[in-house]
């Protein structure tokens, strides 16, 4: 394989070594296609970016640069036959070389990985990929247009790399370490507010307290000189926790075993310290690693304090061992004969009291029972799930004496987030914390053995059963008979809850099984909370489910499945789960249409990860035909809805072309119509493959039975959706035609779904985020009354839309809220995105600068690789510019006409219309162009009252009617350019953003 080095001089090399890569002009052809990332790069751009004026032959040249690159790359590749790594794509070239064989690739993958790794793995990741750098990007080409806006881009990335190196380091405690390597950082770059957060911190954990402060300073010196703004919000609040000196500033130490959420049992227990004018007993239990010990442990501590003596003895798990009562004799200085008595408070600890002899049971109760006895406090721990007749019968004896009696439960989720971040110095994810505690039932040993686990390898740490948990478990259930562990491995095969009917039809006999239940109860296996006992602990379960063979385990699932099948045959999901874990035993066609309904119940309830698995299931026991094209399109929408669209693109162009072939018009419609999946950008991601949609809709339209009014709303509805922002009369004639439709039939999704095709047809003119607004308010009604969360999804975003371009704020913030939450609930990763550009241009308008660069960017890096190039491409530079921050040689994408002088066009009609309009409208301001600056005024008219690109929820350019008073201005019309300044003033106040509505005060200012 040729591996490719850009993180400096631009190189090849193979398994031979270097590469020759001939003269500088073969370097710059390998070098430009290396920039356009696999992309094609037409023959004519080439020639542009390797001449300022190309000679005569130009074109020839290119093309003998890239015959000998061919060669030398290729070097063994048989005359005649096409290069498969530096390919002719018209209408030009491009270079297909795998994603690790490209230096900058393998660092921006680590880079991600580093992100998603613990620290020890995230420092050496990020070691190994800076180290990857041997100089500037593109280094000999750096003068280069082409060239620039993807160095810079490298570099930022380098940066972020550098941070998260630094991030790593101090959560590995190496602060001081970490210091010289960020002040030489933060030299370089003096103006990387992350570098100078970073180094304060580290300094001020290596105790310099005043050069962490001076950093902060220095920052604000930087930033207020060459920029003119205010450090952003994370250096502002480290140098408030510096001045405070805020605790969670200085790493957290680990703690072997941390004391939480027991305060009230500890309380309990002291009480009963207090009352000692005669000997007390106390009895801790729970089940094996619920904190008995070191709930005693902690209370020994405290009495130590107030000058109590403790005497601790713990029963041996073997018989023939020293008896506790004997050690504690000797530890107190009793002589062996003499009678105890206490003259000074003590506490005796008999921990383990399950395995307890009888005289050493039968000692704890005669030194309660005794009033000679003395100031004394008798503290037992056992196992309330071991617990032996002897020590049953010493209860019963000491309930006579009134013990205090204390159990230990299962820690609360703010309990076991307390002990996850005592026990590891990394901060564990909410979801995180929710997985622990689930998985552990609040045991808190179960807690810290996960979490170490965690530690250790990460998120899939909390999945797996911890090697400790594992051994404390088998050792358990090697108590219980055979018959009861068999019973059990058969209740795990049917998951956390067992339901009692079917564990009976699967083992054979009721009084066993029953019998078997209540010794598991008793041991703490099970527990009853319901009409059916569930397993105490999910890591219990998974034990003696992975414990079994596989073997034994399919053929279980499938006689489960025979069971579910005859005595709750609607149960689908259960009977799917069951033939699809049954391997072999079940049948391909009986397995395939559970798996379909339970992928259809799947979407019903909004759970689309969950469907897209299961039509995974279906499409791979389903042959040709029109029942695979059926599950292919369900796993179409699935993704579509999970985030991965390249992949849904795909399948749904195969399965469209594949069911026309079939030349059955009713089938080709259900097809093309079962891709209801909500569209909220107006820019397609795939133009070739929407004009084949729209052409097989078409045509399958005019062969479709008059009474398929169904299927011809949702063919309907996919002309409107893919000729989205159609500046013809089409899309919104079949948007209207498709929403009356909806409306006659009385379907609420299809109706949701035509609401979506009318909105992506409302961008006629400017101005339109109002009608828009009332489309997304009707979308949200209609998809709360009938549970439809992926259009409620979608109305939220037209909300967070409609609302920013007329600056409310409040609103848009509700709307964004209400959809992070709804995407967390169901796992819509893809609507973070959104958000998370919204919440950049809520910066933007508020007049946070700074923080809205370092937020756009952010949100940028969310954009990529979400398969969603028709917004992606260009958007970064896009919305930095409308904060006045234009990134030289950046990759405009399809803006780059709005951002010169030179034959600027109309904007397409779409979300950015306002935007692109006000941006032309600047450009004939500078040329003078008064043809152009008339029709111009006349455009953005009617969005007098909204700001500039804000109802894309993405960029701003600040009020149209500012760009309106300048306009009328430039026309000479000064009383109405008072209007439009004074309508702008309004809008920016009404936004909340100080900036606009001080250079509208200053327009109106000049004007009088």
């Amino acid at each position: 394989m040729v591996r490719f080095g850009v993180l400096g001089p631009v190189e090849a090399s193979d398994e031979r070594g270097p590469v020759n890569l001939r003269g500088a002009r073969h370097r710059a052809v390998l070098a430009r296609l290396l920039v356009a990332r696999g992309r094609t790069v037409p023959a004519a751009v080439l020639v542009d970016d390797l001449w300022d004026e190309p000679p005569d032959g130009a074109l020839g040249a290119v093309q003998t640069f890239v015959g000998a690159l061919r060669k030398a790359l290729e070097p063994d590749r048989p005359p005649r036959t096409p290069s498969r790594l530096l390919v002719t794509a018209p209408p030009g070239y491009a270079l297909r070389a795998e994603p690790d064989a490209v230096d900058a690739l393998r660092f921006e993958a680590a880079v991600t990985e580093a992100a998603a790794s613990r620290p020890e793995a995230a420092l050496a990741l990020l070691d190994d990929a800076l180290g990857l750098w041997r100089g500037p990007a593109y280094a000999e080409f750096a003068d280069r247009a082409w060239a620039r806006g993807e160095a810079a881009r490298l570099d930022e990335v380098r940066l972020l790399a550098v941070a998260r190196r630094a991030e790593a380091a101090l959560a590995l405690g190496l602060a001081a370490e970490s210091v010289p390597d960020l002040e030489a950082h933060v030299a370089a770059h003096p103006l990387h507010e992350d570098g100078r957060r970073l180094l304060a911190l580290a300094l001020y954990r290596t105790g310099r307290q005043g050069d962490a402060l001076a950093t902060v300073r220095r920052a604000r010196e930087a930033l207020l000189t060459e920029l003119g703004v205010d450090p952003g919000e994370g250096l502002r609040r480290l140098e408030a926790d510096i001045l405070a000196q805020a605790p969670h500033l200085t790493p957290r130490a680990r703690v072997e075993h941390p004391f939480v959420g027991r305060e009230a049992e500890l309380a309990d227990l002291e009480d009963a310290a207090a009352t000692t004018s005669r000997p007390r007993l106390a009895l801790v239990s729970g089940m094996a690693g619920a904190g008995k010990t070191a709930l005693v442990r902690t209370l020994a501590d405290r009495l130590a304090v107030r000058g109590w003596t403790t005497a601790w003895g713990t029963c041996p798990e073997l018989r023939g061992g020293t008896a506790p009562w004997t050690g504690m004799r000797a530890a107190l200085g009793v002589p062996d004969g003499g009678a105890f008595e206490a003259r000074e408070p003590v506490l005796l600890v008999f921990d383990d009291l399950h395995w307890a002899d009888e005289d050493t049971l039968a000692v704890v109760t005669s030194l309660v029972a005794d009033p000679g006895t003395g100031p004394v406090l008798v503290v037992g721990t056992y196992r309330s799930t071991d617990i032996t007749p002897a020590l049953a019968d010493a209860l019963g004896r000491a309930a006579r004496v009134e013990p205090t009696r204390v159990y230990l439960g299962g820690l609360s989720r703010p309990q076991v987030a307390e002990v996850v971040r005592a026990t590891t110095r990394r901060e564990m994810s909410p979801d995180g914390v929710r997985l622990v505690h689930a998985r552990s039932a609040g045991n808190p040993f179960f807690v810290r053995e996960l979490t170490r686990l965690w530690e250790a390898e990460g998120d899939p740490g909390l999945l797996a059963v911890p090697a400790g948990v594992r051994d404390v478990i088998r050792h358990r259930l090697a108590g219980l008979s055979e018959t009861t562990r068999t019973h059990l491995r058969q209740a795990a095969v049917l998951g956390d809850e067992v339901d009692l009917d079917v564990l009976v039809a699967l083992a054979g006999d009721e009084d066993a099984v029953l019998d078997s239940v209540e010794s598991a109860v008793r041991a703490g296996f099970l527990v009853e909370r319901s009409d059916h006992p569930r397993f105490a602990h999910a890591l219990v379960r998974e034990t003696l489910y992975e414990d079994g063979t596989r073997a034994r385990r399919t053929r279980w699932h499938a006689a489960v499945a025979d069971v579910v099948e005859r005595t709750r045959p609607d149960d689908v999901e259960t009977i799917a789960h069951h033939l699809l874990h049954a391997g072999g035993r079940a049948d391909a066609d009986r397995t395939a249409g559970f798996a379909r309904a339970a992928a259809e119940r799947a979407e019903q309830r909004s759970a689309p990860h969950e469907a897209a698995r299961l039509w995974r299931e279906v499409v791979a026991r389903t042959g040709a035909g029109r029942a695979r094209l059926e599950a292919v399109m369900g796993l179409v929408r699935a993704l579509a809805v999970t985030g991965d669209l390249r992949e849904a693109r795909g399948l749904r162009a195969e399965a469209t072309g594949a069911a026309e072939a079939f030349g059955d018009p009713v089938l080709t419609a259900g097809v093309i119509g079962s891709f209801d999946v909500p569209a909220i950008w107006t820019a397609n991601d795939d133009e070739a493959l929407s004009a084949r949609l729209v052409a097989t809709a078409e045509r399958t339209l005019a062969a479709l039975p008059a009474d398929r009014t169904g299927d011809r709303a949702r063919l309907l509805v996919t002309i409107a959706v893919e000729r989205r922002a159609d500046p013809g009369p089409v899309g919104d004639r079949a948007a209207r035609e498709a929403e009356a439709l909806a409306r006659d039939l009385g379907d609420p999704t299809l109706l949701a779904f035509a609401l979506n095709g009318r909105f992506l047809q409302t961008f006629h003119r400017a101005g339109l985020a109002p009608e828009r607004g009332r489309i997304g308010a009707e979308l949200l009604e209609v998809a709360r009354a009938h549970r439809l969360v992926v259009f409620e999804v979608l109305a939220h975003l037209i909300g967070i839309q409609s609302s920013a371009a007329v600056g409310d704020l409040a609103t848009a913030d509700r709307h964004a809220a209400a959809a992070d939450d709804l995407a967390a609930r169901h796992e819509l990763p893809v609507v973070g995105v959104f958000t998370a550009w919204y919440a950049a241009l809520r910066l933007a308008v508020t007049g946070r600068t700074a923080e809205a660069v370092t937020a756009y960017r952010a949100a940028a890096s969310r954009l990529t690789g979400t398969g969603m190039p028709g917004l992606e491409d260009g958007l970064l530079p896009f919305a930095l510019l409308g904060l006045g921050v234009r990134t030289a040689d950046a990759d405009w994408g399809p803006y780059r006409p709005w951002t010169g002088d030179q034959d600027v066009p109309d904007s397409p009609r779409d979300l950015l219309l306002e935007a692109r309009t006000c941006l032309r409208a600047q450009a004939a301001l500078r040329s003078g162009d008064r043809p152009t600056l008339e029709r111009v005024h006349a455009d953005l008219l009617p969005a007098a009252d909204e700001i500039a690109g804000a109802g894309s929820g993405l960029v701003a350019f600040g009020p149209v009617a500012h760009h309106l008073g300048d306009l009328a201005t430039a026309l000479g019309r000064n009383a109405e350019a008072t209007t439009h300044y004074r309508h702008a003033l309004l809008v920016a106040e009404r936004a909340g953003a100080p900036h606009w509505a001080a250079a509208a005060r200053e327009a109106l200012e000049r004007k009088r």
